[in-house]
């Protein structure tokens, strides 16, 4: 399974991210060591778009905090191996897709980093995964 994660990036040209205390959703919390992951800036902190595809070099899962209730997992990750996207796929070019049952993957992918602003790994279908690397 490929992942992707919209976050927070400070430098997108770097060779290496350090991507701590992320929330997952729709599989996210899957995501272990050498799994492909698909790097978009999150809206929310100034970015636009896929940027990157990396290779994941560490996940780990974050403990849960004593005496909450209702918490969304979270993970640390570094990712490495770092390719930069050849053509842009952001929130502008998955608008189109909205028919959340069609089944085809930008509307899958539309869905879960778009449906909510909040950043997040998700986990991603085969097709998706090749829908995203038809972008590197």
């Amino acid at each position: 399974m490929a992942f992707a994660i919209k976050a927070k990036v400070i430098d997108p040209q770097s060779k290496t991210f350090l991507l701590a205390d992320q929330k997952t959703m729709y599989g996210g919390k899957l995501i272990f060591n050498n799994d492909t992951i698909f790097l978009f800036t999150g809206e929310n902190d100034g970015g636009k778009s896929l940027f990157a595809r990396g290779i994941v070099i560490s996940a780990e899962a974050v403990a849960k905090k004593r005496d909450v209730a209702r918490q969304t997992p979270r993970v640390d990750l570094v990712v490495g191996n770092i390719t930069l996207m050849r053509r842009p796929l952001g929130r502008f070019e998955l608008k189109p897709f909205t028919d959340w049952g069609d089944g085809r993957p930008g509307t899958e992918l539309n869905f879960k980093l778009y449906r909510q602003a909040t950043n997040k790994v998700v986990g991603n279908s085969d097709d998706a995964a090749a829908f995203l690397n038809d972008h590197f």
